[in-house]
């Protein structure tokens, strides 16, 4: 078996994911956003986790391109990450003990940074960002 990247157990991603997803269907700007393309939150934060627990404890439970998802959704714009990784850096504050926190938050960050690349950075007609 294969040891997760820092200490948390499948119970805490999933409870991290529930509370994430809790505050996103409220934010005034990531909510309409996710709305218009999750019918079933539960379906969602279950392949969420599962994306989680495969990036963390190396499960290998989740098969998807969240790349190719979130290039297909066409509404993704450049000032959506930095409320999204906010937030998710809030729930993980209050979820979880601090040096897991603070892992799986540059965990998310350096995500994040990619997709964010792939998704709005790289799709300019200038040359790439590299912030």
């Amino acid at each position: 078996m294969i040891e997760p990247r820092f200490p948390v157990t499948a119970a805490q991603i999933d409870a991290v994911v529930a509370a994430f997803y809790a505050r996103i269907r409220i934010h005034p700007v990531l909510g309409p956003v996710f709305a218009s393309h999750v019918t079933d939150w539960p379906e969602h934060e279950a392949k969420i986790a599962a994306f989680w627990r495969n990036a963390i404890m190396f499960e290998r439970q989740y098969d998807g391109n969240p790349m190719m998802v979130h290039k297909q959704a066409g509404n993704v714009r450049p000032g959506m990450f930095e409320p999204w990784l906010a937030l998710f850096d809030e729930v993980l504050a209050q979820s979880l003990p601090e040096a897991s926190a603070a892992a799986w938050s540059a965990l998310a960050h350096r995500i994040g940074a990619g997709l964010r690349y792939g998704l709005v950075d790289s799709a300019t007609d200038g040359p790439p960002r590299l912030v």
